[in-house]
């Protein structure tokens, strides 16, 4: 999933492709590079973030996705509004990424029922101005874990098809360092690993990884001079596509395509190679070996 941001204000990118024309530009860029989504998104969800009016997040997002779509571009539509998924849905969107889980907006579920495309349940615990003040957890792992249930629950309440969810334990959002490391390391029991069958199963729905540049990142290849830079942290993030490949998630959110299809191709030869058989060895005697 290549991260499209149409905002002046988001940390990596902000202001970069603001412009429909850079916008669009830059998804088929993504695409041609071979994301196989590029998320849309009009309202930056970094930390202490405003929230920006409807129309003007929409006034962001259609432009861009009705062309990509035009294209033949897949995109998803990164945003917590109702009525910003159906509009962009109908614009050409085909997949819904909600960073609230439908808890921002109480009409979210029953536009995505409604809808019938595939919606991404982030964990969420309020919005951009308040989430840190809200990372305070018993057990990360079991209580991102419990709370991600009770949004699948309360989405097929509103009659959203169980094949149709898709989970992110939203790295960075509500968290602290701490907390993003601790998940990264049982991604296994959100994802059941690569087969399905480890920690319990895992929830039982794919399961996206979004840590791109993210600030926990910059923190741990910190210099003298402070925090790593965000683009400096594409190492990083192509590890953390790995670490997410080899759990079994379902995609990685990147700002750079590349480096995590690459880390992506090396996983999945390491696999094709652990699959294979090998030939049988032959026993060189002893006498062989001296000889030679």
């Amino acid at each position: 999933m290549g991260v499209l941001n149409v905002t002046p204000d988001s940390f990596s990118d902000g202001g970069r492709f603001l412009t429909r024309d850079a916008a669009v530009a830059r998804g088929l860029r993504m695409a041609e590079r071979g994301a196989d989504l590029i998320d849309v998104g009009g309202e930056s969800t970094r930390p202490g973030a405003p929230r920006v009016p409807e129309t003007e997040e929409l006034d962001r997002v259609l432009p861009v996705i009705g062309a990509l779509a035009a294209a033949g571009v897949r995109c998803s539509v990164d945003t917590t509004r109702a009525a910003v998924a159906v509009r962009a849905v109908q614009a050409g969107a085909v997949v819904i990424n909600d960073v609230s889980g439908g808890l921002a907006d109480p009409e979210m579920a029953s536009a995505v029922a409604d809808l019938g495309v595939p919606w991404i349940l982030m964990h969420w615990r309020g919005h951009s101005s308040t989430m840190q003040a809200l990372a305070r957890y018993d057990d990360v792992v079991d209580d991102v874990r419990a709370e991600l249930s009770a949004r699948v629950e309360a989405a097929l309440a509103a009659g959203v098809r169980a094949d149709r969810l898709i989970l992110d334990p939203g790295l960075g959002f509500a968290k602290t360092a701490e907390h993003n490391w601790q998940l990264l390391a049982a991604l296994e029991e959100f994802t059941g690993g690569p087969d399905g069958t480890r920690a319990g199963g895992g929830l039982g729905f794919p399961v996206l990884v979004g840590a791109s540049r993210k600030r926990f990142l910059g923190a741990l290849l910190a210099g003298p001079q402070g925090p790593r830079p965000p683009a400096g942290r594409e190492a990083a993030t192509a590890a953390v596509t790995v670490l997410a490949a080899m759990a079994g998630a379902w995609g990685v959110r990147v700002h750079e395509i590349g480096d995590s299809l690459d880390a992506i191709a090396v996983v999945g030869a390491t696999r094709t190679a652990a699959r294979t058989e090998p030939a049988p060895r032959r026993v060189v005697p002893r006498a062989e070996r001296e000889v030679s």
